[in-house]
């Protein structure tokens, strides 16, 4: 089944456009670390080999606690304009803009040259099979030369001083565009002019991030989860492992070659859809760990979710049961993501 092209705003926290449309709006916090001492502060925050990024090039990361928890989970790109540019959870945005701020204060009073300003634009997201083909109607750049998670500065449809991202939240290729406040509507407008785009809400967002097998920040993980659980340990830089030098490492990187008590696994059922919170049982009725998130799959047909099991249940083809309304029924553990990812890697 092929993903239809769908364009998800998220808008800045200043601006309200399309309200009624998306139902409410979506948002991220973005932010921009300058100073020849960037790297050296967001390294000291995140689980990320930020040095090795090259020019215009991002990563996801984790923001981490000293316990090994996940505070957030961010992207971060290497601009070349000798910034880097943060895009993280507006739904922590508090926390993650003080966790920063905070960094910097503290750097910038033993000499450091490091400083760190608020972006107050808007961010859409462009998705979907088509979506480059899309977008290029509306670019002078060359869209084949942007692979995945790079991005370029450039104007689209008439707006400038846009960045696009190659990048999103739904395993399928696709943009996400950040662009002033004041452009907004008037480039989702000429996006929209496109037959082949159609606005998508939080449902349609949700099942095609869980087909992904991407986390949702304060279901999936948070600061009671580490990266290892959360089976994200592909983003802890090698350097940054052997260092051992960001929050948490002291917990986190022995269990990169222990054992941890739990890990995140994709479930597979038929009958009625998992949903967070169902308890999750061995074969045996003994309930062993609960889904942080589950919906009906729209390309398999089937029952999608993610949760935490012990390790020992977390092996893919592991018959388990899921109590949903009441009533128990089979599911097996699966490999992630439910759905092969379509990123546009230059070969």
């Amino acid at each position: 089944m092929q993903r239809a092209v769908s364009m998800v705003a998220r808008l800045g926290l200043r601006l309200q456009a399309f309200p009624s449309t998306l139902g409410r709006p979506l948002s991220c916090t973005q932010t921009k670390i300058f100073g020849c001492d960037r790297v050296r502060l967001m390294e000291s925050l995140v689980v990320g080999d930020i040095a090795e990024l090259r020019p215009n090039q991002g990563t996801l990361s984790l923001f981490t606690n000293e316990a090994g928890g996940i505070l957030d989970d961010l992207i971060v790109t290497n601009t070349s304009e000798g910034h880097l540019y943060v895009v993280s959870n507006a739904g922590c945005w508090d926390k993650d803009l003080a966790l920063m701020q905070d960094k910097v204060r503290e750097l910038q009073n033993i000499g450091s040259d490091v400083g760190l300003e608020v972006v107050d634009n808007a961010l859409l997201a462009l998705q979907g099979p088509t979506a480059a083909q899309v977008l290029q109607a509306g670019v002078a750049d060359d869209l084949k030369k942007l692979p995945f998670m790079t991005s370029a500065v450039m104007e689209v449809f008439g707006v400038s001083g846009c960045r696009v991202t190659r990048c999103g939240y739904t395993g399928e290729d696709g943009v996400e565009i950040s662009v002033p406040a004041v452009g907004a509507v008037r480039l989702a407008t000429a996006l929209l002019e496109n037959p082949e785009v159609k606005l998508a809400g939080l449902a349609a967002r949700d099942s095609l991030r869980l087909e992904a097998g991407l986390c949702l920040y304060g279901n999936d993980i948070d600061e009671h989860t580490t990266p290892v659980e959360g089976s994200l340990s592909w983003t802890l830089g090698k350097r940054r492992r052997a260092a051992m030098d960001f929050p948490g490492a002291t917990v986190i990187v022995p269990q990169l070659k222990g054992k941890v008590q739990r890990r995140r696994v994709g479930l597979m059922c038929e009958g009625a859809p998992m949903r967070a919170h169902s308890p999750i049982l061995s074969t045996e009725g003994t309930v062993i760990g609960t889904v942080t998130s589950g919906c009906p799959s729209p390309c398999l047909k089937k029952n999608v979710a993610m949760g935490y099991v012990p390790c020992e249940y977390s092996r893919p083809g592991t018959p388990l049961l899921v109590e949903v309304r009441q009533k128990q029924q089979m599911a097996v553990v699966s490999k992630m993501p439910f759905v092969p990812t379509n990123y546009y890697i230059l070969k």
